[in-house]
Formats: structure tokens, C-alpha cells, sequence
């Protein structure tokens, strides 16, 4: 499978219409756990759902002639969708049993399945609400460690938990593209250590401006188009120091 950097003028992350709306179009399914008693963190459900995009387009599944490596081939050809929803209770043993990977944080479980047309979700997901994915931090994120990647979120956005755990997930998506195949392992042996965190005001412009990979919401819910994340220090993860490492928990 290609994953090398897509052109500027073809990205599937950009607002314009492209030979990409006029391929078959796939949506990438995750499915974040929040049970009523013990929701996760909202800083690490984002940074889960990205770590989880991460973990699909790995997975040898995905790749050369795995079980899951056309599907993702076809997503990546056109426009590229990730879809948030959530589940509890038997809701979410019914998502655990379809084919998928589930990763889990620090409080945040998130589960990804391999892309699905646009209209043809597996009815136990499809039942599953979009909205409701509301969550909270009980104490303020740790500075972001400036060893990892960082994907930046735009701070004049207000943007649910699940559409900025999608937008996260971009983010990772593009950082991804920019490795190389050792970068790329280097990362995964890792257990892909990244941050989400919202920019501060006055650094948004510098973001934005300095050349890094954007992510450009294409409108469609919750927000007009526009610039959502800003991929930092992606270029730091062929050289990661041991404390940056961490497991990865998948099931």
C-alpha cells in the first residue's frame, strides 16, 4: 500500500472538490466507550482515537494483500472520513465482536474497524449515536511533551469530544504520510506516543503559517471548513528517548 505523502492539490483533507469525490467513498468507523458511571478523560479519548487510527493503517491486515488492505486502499483513494460514535454496555460488546482492533488509554477505550462505503455501516455500529460524545478533563492536560508528535487543535473552535477525537485522528493520519517506512516502525515499536492539546491563541497563526501539515475539515458536520489540527514534531519519531515509549494495549 502507497502511503507516501498525498500532494497538496490532491489531499483528501482539503474543503475543494478533487477526483476524490467522484471515487467510491469509505468512512473509517471508531467507536469510543463511555459508560455512564466512568466516562474517559476527553483529552485522552483524543489522543486514543488517534493512537487507534495509527494501529489500522499498521496493522498487517491493512497492508499488501491482508484481510483489510483493499478496504483501506479504497478509503485512502478518496476523500478520507473518520466517524466517532459512541457505546455502553451491551452496545459496546456487540461493537467488540465485530472484526476491529480496540486500544486502549489511560481511561479511554476506542475501538477502529476497517473502512465501510459511506452508506453501508454493519447495523450494530450504525445504530450507535453520534452525538452524546460530551467529555471533560478532571484536571487540566500536562504540558505537551515536546519529544513526541503533537497535534494541535485550533483554539477558536468548540468542536464536540468525537469530532475532535475524528480531527485528531486525522492528524495522525497525516503525520503518518510524512515518515519513512523506518520512522514508521520506529513509531509503532514505540507504541505511537503522541499529544492533542488545544494551541494557545497567540501561536495558532506561527502554526499554521510555518509549512507543518494541516488538517482542513471539509464543513460537513458541526463546523464551517476550515484549518482543525497542526501536525508538530512529527519528524522527532525515528529518534524517541525511552521515557517517551509506552505500551500499547490492543484487543
Amino acid at each position: 500500500m502507497n502511503l507516501d505523502p498525498t500532494p497538496v492539490n490532491d489531499s483528501p483533507f482539503r474543503s475543494e472538490r478533487s477526483t476524490r469525490d467522484h471515487a467510491p467513498q469509505f468512512v473509517l468507523p471508531l467507536v469510543v466507550r463511555i459508560e455512564r458511571a466512568a466516562p474517559p478523560a476527553r483529552t485522552d479519548a483524543l489522543e486514543t482515537a488517534a493512537r487507534a487510527v495509527l494501529v489500522m493503517l499498521s496493522d498487517e491486515r491493512s497492508l499488501g494483500d491482508g484481510e483489510w488492505a483493499q478496504a483501506v486502499r479504497d478509503w485512502q483513494d478518496a476523500r478520507i472520513r473518520k466517524v466517532v460514535r459512541r457505546a455502553r454496555g451491551a452496545e459496546w460488546r456487540r461493537a467488540e465482536a465485530l472484526p476491529g482492533i480496540t486500544v486502549t488509554g489511560e481511561s479511554a477505550q476506542v475501538r477502529v474497524f476497517p473502512p465501510v462505503p459511506l452508506d453501508g455501516w454493519p447495523k450494530d455500529l450504525a445504530r450507535l449515536q453520534v452525538s452524546g460524545t460530551d467529555l471533560d478533563d478532571p484536571e487540566p492536560p500536562v504540558d505537551a511533551d515536546g519529544s513526541v508528535p503533537v497535534l494541535w487543535l485550533n483554539p477558536g473552535l468548540e468542536m464536540s469530544a468525537g469530532k475532535s477525537m475524528a480531527q485528531a485522528g486525522h492528524g495522525a493520519h497525516l503525520a503518518w504520510w510524512e515518515l519513512s517506512d523506518v520512522e514508521r516502525v520506529a513509531w509503532r515499536e514505540a507504541g505511537f506516543p503522541l499529544a492533542v492539546r488545544p494551541a494557545a491563541e497567540g501561536r495558532w497563526h506561527e502554526l499554521t503559517t510555518s509549512g507543518l501539515p494541516l488538517v482542513r475539515d471539509a464543513g460537513f458536520t458541526e463546523i464551517a471548513p476550515g484549518t482543525t489540527v497542526a501536525v508538530e514534531g512529527y519528524d522527532r519519531v525515528g529518534a524517541l528517548p525511552a521515557d517517551a515509549r509506552r505500551p500499547i494495549t490492543l484487543r
